[in-house]
């Protein structure tokens, strides 16, 4: 956060109705506003590098020195990965967990045995009690060789019971649950309804105290949820009984644990999808389903709260698993790049072969950096990662369905032929075809890339929010409105002319050797950010939250920024222990890239074209341009 930050921020009530003006919404909008306010985290009681940096604060502190496992974590995580890596290759045919859409049940049970499903279970309950760091390495290592296997784990442990539970768990229900985990035990994580997507005020499904106070009945139903139809518990988020807030009733969303074979829960369908098809996803009944009441997680009313707090961290397994997907398409492009000639070239020497090869290697770093980066953070407790977090899967998503998309480019006709084909005929059996149907789903799941962008903007600008609260408010007196108004003036008054003049006009950076430019650049253009969302605010004011391409744009920036300074401070860590010039060369490459990005998209927040566009969609949604669909066969 700027050093300007308003000392008495802190001090000020975490409600909604104390930082955003809902006056002039619609009820239905209110609701879900005040829903989600409520489940935000509304404190920052630890710093945060990418809200700094949307306040137009580049802090080289945070990042120059890049976190490392001590040796005893690193042994722990080489030993495990090794050992994972091993099995893996001898008896997990990816190709025909794809084709079959069944994960063989003696792979499940040896990986119960090695402690994959308790990896992040605290060692005191009989679980591996992994950091992050070494959580991830070993995802990272499931998703380069199959994807569906590397979705049954994380669905299980990065938001299924074992992360919440650990998190807010009583010690009762630690000491009850968490064994089970190391003895066969799958979970999974209930929220979305088929009528709910990302409003949670839209929840329907339903938990009912019986008289006596001792157990919830569930009613309702749950989609997508991942692990759903084999798991053993499950985290289920139900309405419970509203609560009088303000004097205006508030919808509870509460977490409870329950028993997947429980009377009354129904799997209905399994879903299948494009990719990651050996996944176990399905439709899920619940018909009065009976559950002791200290199930509930947390407590009542807690449920979407933990549920974004728990996301916080399950989110970097995302990151992770990208980084181990482009690593793989690194692996297969270096070897094709060499193996196949066209012209009298291999195809890898020829420009556009080492432009992919370019793209895709340094590309491969910054997503390796920051989920390292983002990992390392989560277990040091000395960063708010709550924006990180959400950045490094927008990020890594985004760009790891581009490497594999590059990837198949780069393979031709191989690249969509199947593995089982190219392995039948005496080629080397490349899964290109299947990680690109893989990889799409990241961008979707676990917040979209456009819900992720949303999310980051409401963030970024919770510092301009919480001090200008006062004043936006409607029904604030107007000596209340003045007072407001005179701080205003006070704090933007600097901050404002700092975004204009500040460090960043002297400061060289020599220090980062070929990446010095790329600081300077980093720090300016924080500044340059910052007075764009302080401008885009007061433009557009209590407009701008339907400004989302707009949004959009900025928080693509920061994003960009913060995917530069931890490629960087990563390449700077690896050079020093003795990698050579080759990350330095990777992160000048891949800066100078996203620094063209970045351009881009302050170039496309002035374009002139929001009306055209606005008019044309509403246009198409009306049916004006239904000439335009003459000539197919329509789906009835």
């Amino acid at each position: 956060m700027s050093t300007h930050t308003d000392p008495d921020m802190k001090a000020r009530h975490s409600d909604q109705e104390d930082i955003i003006d809902t006056s002039k919404m619609s009820v239905e909008k209110r609701a879900a506003l005040e829903v989600a306010e409520a489940a935000r985290e509304s404190q920052w009681t630890e710093p945060s590098f990418a809200q700094k940096l949307f306040m137009g604060q580049f802090d080289r502190a945070l990042i120059d020195t890049f976190p490392q496992q001590s040796a005893e974590e690193k042994a722990i995580g080489d030993a495990f990965c090794a050992e994972l890596a091993d099995y893996l290759r001898k008896n997990l045919d990816a190709e025909e967990v794809d084709a079959t859409r069944t994960i063989p049940s003696k792979v499940i049970d040896d990986l119960f045995k090695m402690g994959v499903f308790a990896m992040k279970v605290p060692r005191e309950y009989g679980g591996k009690g992994f950091t992050q760091v070494n959580y991830n390495r070993a995802m990272m290592l499931l998703a380069s060789h199959c994807a569906s296997t590397a979705v049954l784990v994380s669905a299980h442990q990065s938001i299924g019971v074992p992360q919440p539970l650990k998190l807010f768990g009583t010690l009762e229900q630690k000491a009850k649950f968490f064994p089970r985990f190391a003895n066969h035990t799958i979970s999974a994580f209930a929220l979305t309804e088929p009528s709910v997507g990302s409003d949670p005020s839209k929840l329907a499904t339903e938990a009912k105290l019986t008289e006596d106070g001792k157990h919830y009945l569930i009613n309702g139903e749950k989609l997508w949820c991942t692990n759903g139809p084999i798991a053993g518990l499950l985290v289920v988020m139900c309405k419970t009984e509203p609560k009088i807030v303000n004097g205006k009733e508030r919808p509870q969303i509460t977490a409870l644990i329950v028993e997947g074979g429980t009377p009354g829960i129904e799997v209905t369908h399994r879903c299948d999808f494009m990719g990651i098809r050996a996944i176990q996803n399905g439709l899920i009944r619940f018909n009065n389903v009976k559950v002791p009441a200290e199930n509930v997680l947390w407590g009542t009313g807690k449920g979407l709260k933990l549920a974004l707090t728990t996301l916080n961290t399950g989110r970097l397994t995302l990151p992770a698993a990208c980084a181990g997907a482009a690593k793989q398409c690194l692996n297969i492009c270096r070897r094709w790049g060499n193996e196949r000639s066209q012209w009298g070239l291999p195809v890898g020497q020829h420009e556009v072969g080492r432009e992919k090869l370019a793209y895709i290697a340094s590309h491969t770093l910054a997503m390796e950096a920051i989920a390292k980066l983002t990992s390392h953070w989560a277990d040091d407790h000395t960063k708010d990662i709550r924006i990180e977090a959400a950045m490094a899967k927008l990020f890594c998503s985004e760009v790891g369905w581009k490497i594999v998309d590059t990837t198949m480019q780069f393979r031709g006709g191989r690249g969509y032929e199947k593995a089982s084909s190219l392995k039948a005929r005496g080629e080397t059996p490349f899964p290109v075809e299947r990680m690109m149907r893989d990889m799409r789903i990241n961008m979707i799941i676990e917040g979209t890339s456009e819900i992720m962008r949303l999310f980051l903007a409401r963030e970024a600008m919770d510092p301009h929010l919480k001090m200008a609260s006062d004043l936006l408010k409607a029904h604030n007196p107007i000596g209340t409105k003045a007072k407001a108004g005179a701080k205003l003036a006070g704090f933007y008054t600097g901050w404002y002319a700092q975004q204009w003049f500040n460090a960043s006009l002297w400061e060289r950076h020599d220090d980062m050797g070929i990446l010095s430019g790329h600081y300077h650049y980093l720090q300016a253009t924080a500044h340059r950010l910052a007075r764009s969302i302080f401008h885009a605010m007061g433009m557009y004011q209590e407009k701008l939250e339907r400004k989302q391409v707009l949004l959009g744009h900025l928080m693509e920036i920061g994003t960009e920024l913060f995917a530069m300074s931890a490629t960087c401070s990563y390449a700077m860590h690896l050079a020093s222990h003795h990698q050579g010039e080759g990350p330095m060369d990777l992160a000048d490459y891949f800066c100078r890239e996203s620094t063209r990005r970045i351009e881009d998209h302050f170039r496309n927040l002035s374009t002139g074209n929001e009306r055209l566009m606005n008019d044309l969609g509403k246009k198409a949604l009306a049916g004006d341009f239904a000439w335009m669909e003459e000539g197919i066969v329509t789906v009835d």
